[in-house]
Formats: C-alpha cells, sequence, structure tokens
C-alpha cells in the first residue's frame, strides 16, 4: 500500500464514523479511495488538480472533501474519536496544554468574499498568515483547536479555545470540559485568565512574567511537559497542507487541520 494512502488498521477505526453510502442508484465512489485521495493532497500539498488516477476522478475527490467539511463530517468524527478514547481510558484529564503556532499563507489563500479577518486570514511579523489556537490532551494529543488572523494573541482565544472539545461520557451527565490542570507559556499569563481557570476549578500551571513576580507555588515538573504540545505542532505540520494554507475560506482549511488531528487518533 502507498504511503499516503490510509492503512488497514487505520480503516476499521475510521470507516464506521463516515457517512453511509448513498442508494439512490448513482454510481457512488467507494469511500476508502476517496478518502485516500484526500489524504494525498493533505501530506503532498499539491493541487487537486494533480490528484492521481488511483484514487477515482480529482472532481470527486475534492468535491467530496468540501462537502463533508461544509456538512461538518470531520469536526464530527474528531469529537467521536476523543469519546472513544475517553472511554477506553486513553485520554488523559490529569492535564491540558495550549499553545498557539503561525502557518504561512499562499498568495493564492487571499481574495475570498468577506474580507481576510471573516476568512481567518491576517499579517503577523512572519506576513500574510493564520494562527492555530491548539488545546492538547495530557499524552500530547489534539483535544480542540481553533483559527484566527495571524496577528491575534493566543490569551484572546483562549476562553473560546477551553469550551470546544465537550466529551460525552458513559451514562447520564454533562459532558466533560475541564482538565485537572492547564500548562502554557509565559503568553497565557493574565489575571483574567487565572481567575477564569480558578472559577472552573482548573489548577494554572502558568509562569509568571517578569513584571508580575514570582509565583510561590508553580509546578514546575508539570511544565517540563509543555515541549509534548510543541512536539504536537511539530507532527501537523509535517501535513503541508497545514505547514502552508492554500485555502481561500477559512472553513476549508479548518477541514484540513481537523483531518491532521483526526490522523493523531487513528
Amino acid at each position: 500500500m502507498c504511503r499516503r494512502e490510509i492503512t488497514d488498521e487505520q480503516w476499521v477505526r475510521l470507516a464506521p464514523l463516515l457517512p453511509a453510502k448513498r442508494g439512490n442508484g448513482r454510481p457512488y465512489h467507494d469511500h476508502r479511495a476517496i478518502v485516500s485521495g484526500i489524504l494525498w493532497v493533505l501530506r503532498t500539498g499539491a493541487p487537486w488538480r494533480d490528484v492521481p488516477e488511483r484514487f477515482g476522478k480529482r472532481t470527486t475527490v475534492y468535491s467530496r472533501f468540501r462537502r463533508w467539511t461544509a456538512q461538518g463530517i470531520w469536526t464530527y468524527v474528531f469529537a467521536r474519536l476523543l469519546e472513544l478514547a475517553d472511554h477506553a481510558g486513553q485520554l488523559d484529564w490529569s492535564k491540558h496544554f495550549v499553545d498557539g503556532t503561525v502557518i504561512r499563507a499562499h498568495q493564492h489563500a487571499a481574495g475570498a468574499r468577506g474580507g481576510q479577518q471573516q476568512e481567518a486570514l491576517g499579517r503577523s511579523r512572519g506576513g500574510f498568515s493564520t494562527k492555530i489556537h491548539l488545546r492538547a490532551e495530557g499524552s500530547g494529543k489534539p483535544f480542540a483547536f481553533l483559527l484566527s488572523g495571524g496577528e491575534r494573541h493566543e490569551a484572546a482565544f483562549f476562553a473560546p479555545l477551553m469550551q470546544l472539545g465537550a466529551v460525552r461520557r458513559p451514562g447520564r451527565g454533562r459532558p466533560r470540559t475541564r482538565p485537572d490542570k492547564l500548562v502554557g507559556d509565559k503568553g497565557y499569563s493574565y489575571d483574567s485568565i487565572r481567575r477564569d481557570l480558578r472559577r472552573r476549578g482548573v489548577l494554572a500551571v502558568v509562569p509568571r512574567r517578569r513584571n508580575q513576580g514570582k509565583s510561590t507555588h508553580f509546578d514546575r515538573e508539570t511544565y517540563r511537559e509543555r515541549n509534548l504540545v510543541e512536539r504536537l505542532v511539530g507532527r501537523l505540520k509535517r501535513w503541508r497542507r497545514v505547514a502552508t494554507r492554500y485555502e481561500k475560506r477559512g472553513w476549508c482549511f479548518e477541514g484540513m487541520v481537523a483531518l491532521a488531528c483526526i490522523l493523531e487518533w487513528l
């Protein structure tokens, strides 16, 4: 099997979460071949028109990616994988990590109707870019993410990021969203963030900036594990459609990032 295609083990876990095949009499291309074609684009960063014929018609590969992204299929699959991992005891709630990373946007990503701000585009020190605000669970796998323009500060998106990733648990009760500890760098060292975490019953493991004085109770051992989220960023950027943004529409790029996160859990 080509290294760019999904493995048998991954497909066994992914297939039950995808939409059922339509039964309206028209030929419907096999999900696995089409998903493999989408992953080929995700990995190589190549234009959709260059999708190899072994995956099917390039127009079919592109249209299914776009349709499933618009329908929230990738978001649903990501959420279900989190639930399955939690039920199997593989989701670490003892600590979560937050971080942000800037993604350079290709010049062809500009020009969508609605303006750059609506499409999560902006200009940072790195130029025309998008920022991924990322939250990872305790073992360093993705838990939630959201997008903004590249110039936006991580702290401005902390609250909405913490509201994402509600995991339904067996039996009755509300989904869980709160870890025991939240680990972030000095970019998250704001009194408003500390108060919000304290109100939620979450221990903040965030070093204070020099002008804020020293913390008397700082969990240095847990903070040393923050490299897990940095390594996750590195793994996500191995996918070239994540490392560079080519999509004009923010929701299309969000679909690419969601796919990369899904593969981390397969």
